[in-house]
């Protein structure tokens, strides 16, 4: 492979991720500035019933960002002192947090080293080592836009009354295939009972800030509306007194986790824009993975299939991550040339604060050995097909040296 003599040497960096915003995007915003609303706003409704739409749901909540999205999760579901819930190390601390944020108990399990996914094998097992009960959910995540199989996962929760979380942060568009042969897409609550969402700017629909919760049921939907605002509630149906027109009441202790109506008209349009996203990331990910394929040296993580065909995928592709025995070789490599790879994820029980609650390196070794070696290269749609061949020739550039 040639190098690009111009990328070499005048080239602006390549992050790993980036957002795209669009003079439609930017006229959304500008129209509800123009508008009468700023928050709380007619913006926020329509962008709640278009993503529940898209991604198959009954509701969607919106909210300040996905951080809050999983704490309305875990308020909705009354996760307390008494609660011990199940995720995996692989992820963004926030997965775990929101449960210590309630003040329960997290417990890790160790990942399937070929997709880096939550192992559903292991989970079963450290639920069945305890009595009944001693349980209250699991919390898996589809780690880089890979979907876990929510099927798997709610059969062993209904066995043992668990609920689930779906951490789809990384995942808007994906999908998997059931035991039925029927395609589910993330989010949609056919197995979940919440499922949420990130819009930080480098996923796949980015409002600045942004989050939001998807469910079928009615009661958790009610209980996200009133947590999202305070714990207040207007609803003239729900009220224990009613003073007249102005009149509102605490029914809980809420939070303010509301978002604004620019922030949800940039997600309206971009939401317009997701499918076609998705496609380019796609594509990006099936140039990377013939690039690597013969490649001694470099693995790739298993893609869960979402569909009956093996070529047909359901990875919403947020993250394109390789494992190399010298990944810190690799990295510095790659910002010497102006290729900004990053690390998914340092596993949350190595840090401070969890070690400080009992967890040790050694816990989960199938996660810490894939820490010491995965790198997340670039990956969004505004990646060009220049720039891709760049990071390509310099991976294995460094890889074969």
């Amino acid at each position: 492979m040639t190098q690009n003599p111009e990328l070499r040497t005048h080239q602006k960096p390549i992050p790993y991720g980036r957002q795209y915003i669009t003079e439609d995007d930017i006229q959304a915003v500008v129209e509800t500035l123009q508008s009468d609303y700023l928050t709380q706003g007619p913006k926020v409704a329509q962008f709640e019933e278009a993503f529940a739409k898209y991604v198959g749901a009954k509701y969607a909540v919106a909210c300040a960002n996905g951080t809050a999205a999983l704490h309305l999760c875990t308020l909705a579901l009354g996760v307390g002192e008494q609660s011990r819930v199940i995720t995996t190390p692989i992820t963004f601390v926030a997965s775990a947090n929101c449960v210590r944020y309630c003040g329960g108990t997290v417990e890790f399990c160790d990942i399937d080293p070929a997709t880096a996914l939550l192992d559903v094998e292991k989970v079963r097992q450290l639920v069945e080592s305890k009595p009944k009960g001693y349980y209250s959910g699991i919390i898996p995540v589809d780690f880089a836009g890979n979907p876990v199989n929510l099927e798997a996962f709610r059969q062993l929760a209904d066995e043992h009354g668990l609920w689930l979380i779906e951490d789809a942060a990384h995942s808007p568009g994906g999908s998997f295939i059931d035991s039925q042969g029927e395609k589910q897409r993330c989010g949609n609550g056919r197995y979940a009972d919440l499922s949420i969402f990130s819009f930080h700017p480098v996923k796949h629909i980015a409002t600045g800030e942004g989050g939001m919760v998807t469910t079928n049921d009615e009661a958790l939907y009610q209980k996200l509306l009133l947590y999202r605002t305070h714990g207040i509630t207007r609803d003239p149906e729900l009220l224990e007194e009613n003073h007249g027109g102005w009149y509102m009441e605490m029914q809980e202790l809420g939070y303010n986790y509301r978002i604004p109506d620019m922030l949800c008209a940039l997600g309206l349009s971009q939401l317009q824009r997701a499918e076609a996203g998705l496609a380019r990331r796609r594509g990006i990910a099936k140039v990377y993975d013939r690039a690597f394929s013969s490649v001694v040296g470099i693995q790739t993580l298993k893609t869960t299939p979402a569909a009956m065909h093996e070529e047909e995928t359901g990875h919403a592709y947020h993250l394109y991550v390789i494992r190399v025995e010298d990944r810190k070789g690799l990295y510095d490599y790659l910002r010497e040339h102006k290729i900004l790879a990053q690390v998914h994820y340092i596993p949350a029980h190595t840090m401070p604060y969890y070690r400080g609650l009992g967890y040790r390196e050694g816990d989960f070794p199938a996660a810490e050995h894939y820490y010491e070696e995965c790198l997340s290269l670039p990956m969004y749609p505004s990646l060009t097909q220049e720039e891709q061949k760049f990071v390509i020739e310099k991976v294995i550039e460094f890889v074969q040296r």
